[in-house]
């Protein structure tokens, strides 16, 4: 079974809340989203993404379809067939002892970094998608090396952090 991390930036792109993300990157958030209702998501046991989720999204489904996400998500995250909760050990220096110990990665943004420790921990090769964020494209090989998959959902809108 497929299985994916959603970065935070392509739910709230799916609700029309992102500057920078054009049309075509909206239904292509809006497509992913669904798509991984069909399959597995996974998150960690701490719950911090599903913590920056709620940051962003409303738990009532509305109005937008990366609440829609957010409400399947809440029904579902403690459903081990639905969703995987992975753990991840706090680190000092890397933020997670599960993302990788490569001096090639030290600028990458501290934020995604448990996106990132998450994929490298689970059982399932998860996918991370992304539609905004510039940083999972600038450090693309890097991850990669470290069996680190992204999907770039809008590589037309993707934001200059660096």
């Amino acid at each position: 079974m497929a299985a994916f991390i959603v970065d935070v930036n392509v739910a709230i792109v799916a609700n029309g809340k992102s500057e920078q993300a054009d049309a075509r990157c909206q239904l292509s958030c809006i497509r992913s989203l669904r798509n991984v209702q069909q399959h597995m998501i996974c998150l960690d046991d701490g719950s911090r993404i599903f913590t920056e989720y709620l940051a962003h999204l409303s738990m009532s489904g509305q109005p937008g379809v990366g609440d829609e996400f957010m409400e399947w998500l809440n029904q579902n995250r403690y459903t081990p067939s639905v969703c995987e909760r992975v753990k991840i050990r706090k680190h000092p220096e890397r933020g997670f002892e599960e993302f990788p110990d490569d001096p090639a990665l030290t600028a990458f943004d501290p934020s995604d970094r448990k996106y990132a420790a998450v994929a490298r921990a689970s059982r399932h090769s998860p996918r991370i998608l992304n539609a905004v964020d510039s940083d999972w494209r600038d450090y693309e090989s890097e991850l990669l090396g470290h069996g680190i998959n992204v999907s770039e959902l809008c590589p037309q809108n993707l934001r200059e952090d660096r």
